[in-house]
């Protein structure tokens, strides 16, 4: 399977527009689209590290994230197609005083491909914001919290404590982010926490159907 090879390396290199292309001719070469996805979101994994590492800079993972997104494109009508009916909507957004949102993207993308309809609040939200989404719309069953910064772990708190909070039902909330844990979750009252993005959307499915 050469072409996914190639999907993994141009995605890495930031070559959005390639990659439509190489993505086609993967899917025509036998790679199944789940595969294909796996392999870019290998790759961003790998961009992940190399920035953690200063090997690479903000640049280079906006490059890759929208290589990574323009693959998506191609594929998300062969992965929405696996999901009969929707499995229900998921406000997702990266909490305040955060401006990260290259991995809050990769969620959202991982997530809706799972089949969800996605609410994206983007950067910087404050917990009314989330709470307004959750009331403005009816079917919504998972809240998606993102944080990147140790010093945020405080407004993802509060948010989580807000929503609890509300009054409002029918939702769980999931959270994730380089500075948390499965512990931190468990003490801020959040239902679920996922490590990256392939994870994000495999607990999203086991708490909108629990």
């Amino acid at each position: 399977m050469a072409k996914i090879e190639d999907v993994k390396a141009m995605v890495e290199a930031g070559k959005a527009k390639l990659i439509p292309g190489l993505v086609q001719e993967a899917l025509d070469e036998g790679s199944s689209a789940a595969d294909i996805l796996q392999s870019m979101i290998d790759s961003m994994g790998i961009i992940g590290d190399k920035f953690s590492a200063g090997e690479v800079f903000v640049p280079e993972m906006l490059m890759a994230a929208k290589a990574m997104s323009k693959g998506v494109e191609v594929l998300k009508p062969l992965l929405t197609g696996n999901a009969a009916s929707s499995l229900g909507t998921c406000v997702i957004g990266t909490v305040q005083g955060d401006l990260h949102d290259i991995g809050k993207n990769l969620v959202s993308m991982m997530i809706e491909s799972a089949g969800f309809k996605m609410i994206d609040l983007g950067v910087d939200v404050g917990a009314e914001k989330f709470i307004n989404a959750v009331k403005e719309n009816n079917d919504v069953n998972v809240v998606a919290l993102s944080g990147l910064l140790t010093t945020t772990l405080l407004a993802m708190r509060e948010t989580v404590q807000a929503l609890k909070a509300s009054g409002l039902t029918g939702f769980k909330v999931i959270v994730g982010g380089a500075p948390v844990s499965q512990e931190m979750a468990d003490e801020i009252g959040a239902d679920g926490f996922a490590p990256d993005a392939g994870s994000a959307a495999v607990k999203a499915k086991e708490l909108a159907s629990a």
